[in-house]
């Protein structure tokens, strides 16, 4: 049974963006990164060192250093729920997607939940990822099956 959404979802446009980003995530193509990032500079707040990008080169440095993190971690999938929270102002439109990945990391299976806040902004007619900050809410493995991070 299909979810109802019970706000307003952002444009199809606005959503591919964060698609490509949790793309890049899962096969590392960083052809898909092509374009995504507001060429003035973004802000992105992570749960991986140095856990603060920022600028004109943030981009680049954030997915070097998620591919340093996640060396480790195989058959990578995400689920977007329906975006909450989604507002527009002049050329910036922000939202947020609750996110599930699943994947193993060193061969451990795992579930993570969270929360994407995105911020996008036009750059000549075009949206680009101005901002991102990702919160953890839950982490379930065999192993630990610790419920909510801390």
């Amino acid at each position: 049974m299909k979810a109802e959404l019970t706000g307003p979802q952002p444009a199809p446009e606005m959503l591919d963006l964060a698609h490509r980003l949790a793309g890049f995530m899962v096969d590392r193509d960083w052809a898909r990164l092509d374009q995504i990032f507001f060429p003035e500079g973004v802000t992105i707040l992570e749960n991986f060192p140095p856990y603060l990008f920022e600028g004109r080169r943030a981009g680049q440095a954030w997915a070097e250093a998620f591919c340093a993190y996640a060396r480790d971690l195989s058959d990578l999938v995400y689920a977007f729920g329906p975006a909450e929270n989604v507002s527009r102002s002049g050329p910036r439109q922000y939202f947020t997607l609750p996110t599930r990945w699943t994947g193993c990391v060193s061969g451990v299976e795992f579930t993570e939940r969270g929360g994407w806040q995105f911020l996008l902004q036009q750059h000549h007619g075009v949206w680009r990822l101005r901002g991102y900050g990702w919160a953890v809410t839950e982490v379930h493995s065999p192993r630990t099956m610790d419920g909510p991070a801390g």
